[in-house]
Formats: structure tokens, C-alpha cells, sequence
């Protein structure tokens, strides 16, 4: 009996050290109206190997979310642990686009990224900083996208599932974007401007590597799919793919398994070529 005791209390405690296992910061920016929260989730267990540095995943949340969701959504612990990878979730704060507003001077994100965000990461966590990813939903997925496309040099590459790849595609151009672009009818160029789909030509050229995908029914294949053809226009080294799906966590818990093993095999592929 008493042995039995001690072997529940040891599986409450390792269950408690599971599930907290997220650990956290918070940076407070000038580029933002309020300080930004991250979560992020270092392999652990067998996975871990001290003092190693470790490739990183920036995960970025959709419309409505913040830095809980894609846990929410997926055990980020267990996946940090089985590819050996560090995820990391800021917080997009509702609906900032993750972009620099140009009529919101206190929505900045795309500054608060590169200023503050970026170099925290470098300073603070002990990650390969020549193996960092950006991946995300929704929203998310066009941020990921996004910020690829303006700064591919600072990430190994870059997915996006069920993105806002162009956001004249998009159900919230006249409410949320519209907060952060200005009114849709008096501000179609700069829609175009700031959508993912319009700095394809940034990539001209490269080999640099992405994924994106899109369920079958979601309302925003056709944009995925519009994507897809510049892609191939521009002879981008991109992977495209759709499954059976709408727009929703049963969709993308799946499809973020797959980004998972695209971002592996590209480190399997960049280690091998170190060892030439």
C-alpha cells in the first residue's frame, strides 16, 4: 500500500511537471500598446541535451487568439520533445496582423518582432540562430508568411495553414484590417501591399523553402490556391498541399504535424550537408 502511494504521488508529480511545463516571458515594447506574452516550450526528458542549441519554431496564433492557443490546440510539449525543437507562441494581441500599421502608431508588430522579439530570443534562450522557423494560422499564417517574405534571412524557412495569404481574400477587411490598413475601398493598394501574396517577388530567385496548405473547405483555399500559382510562376521551392478540413483546430492540429516533418527534413538535409 504504501508502495502504491508513492508511485501516485511520483505520477502526480511528473503529470503536474508536464502539464506546466511551458515556461514564460514578457516584453514590453514602445512599438506596442500593451507588453507582449510568449510561451515557449523546450524539449524535455529523453529530448533533452544540456547546453545544446537547439532549433526554434515561432508559432503565431489566428484572429480572436493569443499566446495559449495553439497549446490549446496541441500539446506543444510533446511536440517540442518528439522533433527536438524549441516552440515559441507571442502573442498577436487579438488582431495586430503582425504587421506595422500605418494609422495605428501603438500597433507596430512587425517593429516589436524585429527590434525586441527577435533579439530576446537570441539573447536569452539557447537556440540555433541559423535554425529558426515561423509558422502559424489563420491570421497567423499570413503573419508567418509575411514576415518570411520581408526577412528570409533571418529564418531557415516558414509555413503557413489555412493563411490570409491575400487579404482582399479575407471575411474582417472591413472591420479588423480595415482598424489596422484604413478603409477597405479607400485603401486597395495598400491591401495588396501588405498581403503575403504581393512580396513573392522577394523570394525570386532563392531556394529558400516554405509550406502552406489549406482544408478543402475552408473559405479560403481559392487565396491559398491564387498563392500557390505565383508560387510556381516565380519557381519558388514551396510545398503545397490540401486536406479534407475546414477552418478550425481539428484541421490545423493535423496539418502542424506535417509542417513539423517538412521543418525536419530540412534540418536532416542542412546537417548532412555540414558533414560535406
Amino acid at each position: 500500500m504504501k508502495l502504491l502511494r508513492i508511485l501516485t504521488i511520483a505520477f502526480f508529480l511528473s503529470l503536474t511537471t508536464l502539464l506546466q511545463a511551458q515556461q514564460q516571458f514578457i516584453i514590453q515594447s514602445k512599438y506596442l500598446s500593451v507588453a507582449d506574452t510568449s510561451w515557449y516550450f523546450i524539449p524535455q526528458g529523453e529530448a533533452a541535451i544540456e547546453n545544446e542549441k537547439l532549433p526554434a519554431l515561432i508559432l503565431l496564433h489566428g484572429h480572436g487568439g493569443d499566446f495559449r492557443t495553439w497549446n490549446e490546440i496541441t500539446p506543444l510539449q510533446t511536440l517540442a520533445n518528439k522533433h527536438h525543437i524549441i516552440i515559441i507562441c507571442p502573442d498577436g494581441l487579438t488582431d495586430s496582423w503582425y504587421l506595422n500599421s500605418p494609422i495605428q502608431d501603438n500597433s507596430q508588430w512587425e517593429h516589436f518582432f524585429t527590434q525586441d522579439f527577435l533579439p530576446y530570443l537570441r539573447k536569452n534562450l539557447n537556440i540555433d540562430t541559423n535554425s529558426i522557423f515561423i509558422d502559424g494560422l489563420s491570421m497567423g499564417g499570413h503573419g508567418a508568411m509575411y514576415l518570411f517574405l520581408k526577412h528570409p534571412q533571418w529564418f531557415l524557412a516558414a509555413g503557413s495553414t489555412s493563411g490570409t495569404l491575400n487579404l482582399h481574400a479575407s471575411s474582417l477587411k472591413n472591420n479588423s484590417l480595415s482598424e489596422k490598413l484604413g478603409p477597405y475601398n479607400e485603401n486597395l493598394t495598400r491591401f495588396t501591399e501588405f498581403s503575403a501574396l504581393g512580396l513573392l517577388e522577394n523570394l525570386k530567385g532563392t531556394r529558400k523553402p516554405f509550406i502552406f496548405d489549406c482544408g478543402n473547405k475552408d473559405r479560403l483555399l481559392a487565396a491559398n490556391i491564387e498563392f500557390k500559382t505565383q508560387c510556381d510562376r516565380l519557381d519558388l521551392n514551396c510545398f503545397f498541399f490540401s486536406m479534407p478540413g475546414g477552418h478550425n483546430a481539428e484541421y490545423w492540429k493535423e496539418s502542424l504535424q506535417w509542417h513539423l516533418i517538412f521543418f525536419e527534413k530540412i534540418l536532416e538535409s542542412k546537417s548532412s550537408n555540414s558533414l560535406h
